[in-house]
């Protein structure tokens, strides 16, 4: 498992809980993940840093089996074709499929070739190109930069002047920088991962992510403060829907243009008034909707994506789900998202996970010199409540994050509190 993050923490322990998975190994993992062996180093930018490691590993009679690839950046930098010229599989598509996510101008070009609902765009690389973009669209105004910003390079805004803002940090940013000014989409967003092997894909669940940092979707973008699945306002039909009307024709558009994909297409998606619409598309699980999705899931996962990496997602059959809901919450650090403060330890961690139906997965964490646990990160950890609905997901989010000692920490009371009271979460990008 490469990664480091409370998404690649939960898919070790549903790794490790597969029946036919006989070690996980995390690269460089983090001091929770307890896979019962020592995270491995590894600079996850650099393929031939995984390399080395894949290559150690067989020379000592250790070789994997399957590399799985949790953050975005190593896929864009190529790790996946790395891993996969070395002989061994790899659940993660190539880096010009991952183009998908990093590059928010190719998605768009993909979509309109398969024909995929999606937003009205242009695509800018000058400011004067987006203001004009600003005035034709109208307020709300959605800016979001054409990289990889680590689920916060976008703006929705109805100041002019802070879109515009956003814009040139964007544009400023490297050489061949490029802006997406986008028409402001109506309607709660839900996010669907999609298992895809190049030809065949399989839906997970549907979850819904929190990205403001405050209760009410208030301050500013953030990684991701909650989420919860399943959605029991969703339409009867949306996953249906987006395999046909979205999965399934990026994934034949990509294998038409000799680039198939594999791995895991997470849509970000509008449930507009005028239809279902593409927010964007990820080439990851998403953090922390994955929290909340791989807790409810029976099936094994590890054959899940064995199949997706080697081509037999046909004969995988319909996946197993827990009739439970998930919720997560996430506690960040002191002054997250803008400037976050680490090195404070953190306690309570036992006291939260002996809350019934709670996990505890560590995202930004490390041990100081004295083998203290300390945070690390902006998001420190992800805490996951299984219950028999989402009323009661919650109480047991709440009561075991409410055991955690960390100075200055801060989580949203909110998450999915407008679901489980039976509404709809109309939550703000």
């Amino acid at each position: 498992m490469l990664g480091s993050g409370a998404r690649e923490h939960a898919l070790v322990a549903a790794l490790a809980a597969d029946p036919a998975v006989t070690a996980v190994v995390a690269a460089p993992g983090n001091p929770g993940m307890g896979t019962g062996e020592a995270c491995l180093p590894v600079d996850l930018g650099d393929p031939r840093s995984v390399v080395a490691l894949l290559d150690d590993r067989a020379g000592r009679g250790a070789a994997f089996d399957l590399v799985v690839v949790g953050p975005e950046a190593p896929l864009v930098a190529g790790v996946a074709d790395a891993v996969r010229a070395a002989g061994v599989a790899c659940f993660g598509p190539s880096a010009e499929a991952a183009r998908l996510e990093g590059s928010k101008a190719f998605a768009k070009e993909i979509m309109a070739a398969a024909g995929v609902p999606t937003a009205m765009a242009h695509v800018c690389t000058t400011l004067e190109e987006v203001a004009d973009a600003l005035d034709a669209f109208g307020a709300p105004h959605v800016v979001k930069d054409d990289g990889l910003a680590a689920g916060k390079g976008v703006v929705v805004t109805d100041d002019r002047d802070a879109a515009l803002a956003h814009a040139q940090t964007c544009l400023g940013s490297r050489p061949d920088a490029a802006v997406v000014v986008e028409e402001f989409l109506d309607g709660p967003e839900v996010s669907l991962f999609v298992i895809c092997d190049g030809e065949e894909v399989v839906p997970l669940a549907p979850a819904q992510d929190f990205k403001r940092v405050g209760e009410g979707d208030s301050g500013p973008n953030t990684g991701g403060m909650g989420a919860y699945s399943p959605l029991p306002w969703s339409p009867a039909h949306l996953v249906d829907s987006v395999v046909d009307r979205v999965a399934l024709p990026v994934v034949r558009e990509m294998a038409h243009r000799g680039t198939p994909f594999t791995g895991v297409l997470y849509c970000g998606l509008a449930l507009t008034a005028r239809g279902l619409r593409v927010v964007e598309f990820n080439v990851r699980f998403g953090d922390p909707e994955t929290q909340s999705v791989l807790a409810r899931l029976a099936s094994p996962l590890g054959r899940v994506l064995m199949a997706a990496a080697t081509g037999t997602l046909a004969d995988l059959g319909p996946l197993r789900w827990r009739p439970e809901a998930a919720v997560t919450v996430v506690l960040a650090a002191p002054n997250y998202p803008e400037a976050p403060r680490t090195g404070d330890p953190i306690g309570g961690l036992d006291a939260a996970a002996a809350v019934p139906g709670a996990r505890v997965l560590h995202a930004g964490t490390a041990l100081d010199a004295t083998g203290t646990l300390v945070s690390a990160g902006g998001r420190v950890l992800s805490v996951v409540g299984l219950g028999a609905d989402l009323d009661a997901a919650r109480s047991v989010a709440y009561e075991a994050i409410s055991r955690i000692h960390l100075d200055g920490s801060h989580y949203r009371g909110d998450i999915a509190a407008r679901a489980a009271a039976g509404g709809v979460e109309l939550v703000e990008a």
